[in-house]
């Protein structure tokens, strides 16, 4: 009686989450591969059955395309700037002797506090052409010949702009965490490599790198993953999409498919192909970071 008991009362707990999974992750999830085989504009009862036809047209879709360049251009990019100037500043403030080391981490955090809405809307206005915090600056110092700088209207220049608000977004949420395993680090090894005449580049890549490897592992998949997210939020609020889709991407392209040009079922085969490339992607990264754990 005791072991049924003990097992009804597992089930209790374990059920009003996993009806919660089922219902709000598996189930939709499941939907947008049903629905990426057919034909339907999403209000109208009428769909069509087409098979892998959608799959086949995103292949000749050279808007798709374009946007799916811009994505993997955002994760390398964002990903690879953002957790290095992260790892780099963690690293000082934790080995140097600099005063309100705590001051500088709310600092540095505060950006993770805003809304993505909050920070685009804030680099909308700094790189507004005309009133714009940058271009004031670039006037003030090239003088009355200066010519303003169309920073989210440039086709060239565009996607550089959103991925500098999205590293500034981001750098002290990771900043934090490296911080926090870095400070586990024994000092003596430290103290050991400084006898033996290392400097301190030489044991940030010896001692530092190796010790918070898994740490750099998580957050790196983690992030890679969260940036196809977080671009979309970012390019919705600051350009969406332009201009002429410079600044398009995936997630974006998918929206106005499925809910703005009323090809739902189009939409949904992006969503399938968002869904493959992202768990592809983490397994991917995953493999090439594994390496031999380090114990101290």
């Amino acid at each position: 009686m005791k072991d049924r008991a003990k097992k009804r009362f597992i089930a209790a707990c374990i059920a009003p989450a996993l009806i919660l999974v089922l219902v709000f992750m598996a189930y939709p999830t499941l939907n947008v591969f049903i629905m990426s085989l057919y034909k339907w504009g999403g209000l109208s009862r009428n769909k069509t059955f087409v098979g892998l036809n959608n799959f086949l047209l995103l292949t000749k879709d050279t808007n798709f395309i374009r946007s799916l360049q811009n994505t993997l251009m955002i994760i390398v990019l964002v990903t690879m700037v953002t957790l290095s100037v992260a790892m780099i500043f963690a690293s000082i403030l934790v080995r140097e002797k600099i005063k309100g080391q705590n001051f500088f981490r709310i600092v540095f955090y505060i950006p993770n506090i805003l809304s993505v809405v909050v920070i685009s809307s804030i680099f909308s206005a700094i790189y507004d052409p005309s009133m714009g915090l940058l271009n004031g600056l670039l006037r003030s110092i090239q003088g009355e010949g200066f010519q303003n700088i169309q920073w989210l209207g440039n086709q060239k220049i565009v996607l550089y702009a959103i991925i500098v608000a999205m590293i500034w977004q981001a750098v002290g949420y990771y900043m934090v965490m490296y911080m926090a395993s870095m400070s586990s680090i024994p000092v003596h090894l430290y103290e050991a490599a400084d006898i033996e005449g290392a400097g301190k580049v030489k044991q940030f890549f010896s001692i530092t790198l190796p010790l918070v490897w898994d740490t750099v592992r998580t957050t790196l998949t983690f992030y890679v993953i969260s940036s196809i997210n977080l671009s979309f939020l970012f390019v919705k609020v600051m350009t969406s999409g332009g201009p002429d889709g410079a600044s398009n991407v995936i997630l974006n392209y998918m929206y106005n498919q499925a809910y703005t040009n009323s090809s739902y079922g189009y939409g949904m085969s992006i969503g399938v192909v968002i869904f493959l490339f992202s768990f592809l992607l983490s397994l991917l990264v995953n493999k090439l970071t594994k390496r031999e754990q380090y114990q101290y």
